[in-house]
C-alpha cells in the first residue's frame, strides 16, 4: 500500500526542513524527488519568510524545479514563469518579493526558459519596458539578471545600458548588485563607474552558491572590474 499523500502543511514543513540542511546540493536532490507541481506553492510561500537564507534557498529550489519541468513538461514550467511575472505586475496587488530572483535562477538553469523569458527579465530594469519602480525590489531584479548573465551571457547580449544607471544608485544593495551584474553584462562604459565604486565600503547581503554573506560594494565592484576588463581584452 503506498504511503499517504502529505497535506500541504506537511509538505511545506518538509520543504523547510530540507532547505535548512547544511548540504544544499543534497537538499535540492531531495526537493527534486518531491511532486514538482505540488512543491511549487510551498516554495512560493517561502519567498516572504523571515529567515533570509531560507528565502534565498527557496529561490534556488524554485529555479531547479522550474528547469526540471522545462525539460520534461515545458508548459508546466511556463505556468511557473507566468505566475512569477503576475506577482510582479501591479494588478496582482503584491510586490513580488523573490520573483525576479526566482526568474533569474530558473532561466540560468534552463536554456529553453532563458530563450523565452530573458528579454522579459531584463525589461524590469528598463524605463521604456516593464520597469519596476519600487526601488526595494530592484536589487532582486539585478541579482536575477546577473545570475542569468553569468550563466548564459550569450542570451543576454550587451545589457550594460540597463545595468549602468544602477551603478550610481543612492543605496548599497542596488549599487552592489549592479556592480556584480556588470562583471557579466557590462561594457567599456561600465569600467569608470566600477572604478568609482572600488572603494565603496558599504555592505550588502550577497547570495551565491547557497550561502548568504555580507560583502562590501567595493569588493563586488573590484571583482566585476577584473572580469569585465579581461572579457573586453579577449574581444580585442
Amino acid at each position: 500500500m503506498p504511503p499517504p499523500t502529505p497535506s500541504s502543511r506537511e509538505l511545506k514543513q518538509r520543504v523547510i526542513g530540507v532547505l535548512r540542511s547544511d548540504d544544499l546540493d543534497a537538499a535540492l536532490s531531495e526537493i527534486m524527488h518531491l511532486p514538482a507541481r505540488r512543491v511549487v506553492n510551498p516554495l512560493f510561500s517561502l519567498f516572504c519568510d523571515r529567515d533570509p537564507l531560507l528565502r534565498w534557498r527557496a529561490v534556488t529550489a524554485m529555479g531547479a524545479v522550474a528547469a526540471a519541468l522545462a525539460a520534461r513538461e515545458p508548459e508546466s514550467a511556463r505556468v511557473i514563469m507566468r505566475r512569477l511575472m503576475w506577482n510582479l505586475n501591479e494588478e496582482s496587488g503584491g510586490i513580488g518579493w523573490g520573483c525576479p530572483e526566482a526568474m533569474g535562477e530558473s532561466l540560468a538553469r534552463s536554456a529553453l526558459l532563458a530563450a523565452e523569458y530573458g528579454c522579459i527579465l531584463i525589461s524590469y530594469l528598463w524605463p521604456r519596458g516593464n520597469f519596476l519602480e519600487f526601488s526595494a525590489i530592484q536589487p532582486g531584479v539585478l541579482w536575477g539578471v546577473g545570475r542569468l548573465g553569468y550563466a548564459r551571457p550569450g542570451v543576454m547580449g550587451d545589457c550594460a545600458a540597463r545595468i549602468n544607471p544602477f551603478l550610481t544608485a543612492d543605496d548599497a544593495p542596488r549599487r552592489g548588485l549592479a556592480a556584480w551584474a556588470a562583471g557579466a553584462l557590462g561594457n567599456a562604459e561600465s569600467i569608470a563607474l566600477l572604478e568609482r565604486l572600488s572603494g565603496d565600503a558599504e555592505g550588502v547581503d550577497f547570495y551565491r552558491a547557497g550561502r548568504l554573506n555580507r560583502v562590501a560594494v567595493g569588493e563586488l565592484a573590484r571583482a566585476a572590474l577584473d572580469l569585465l576588463k579581461a572579457r573586453l581584452q579577449e574581444k580585442g
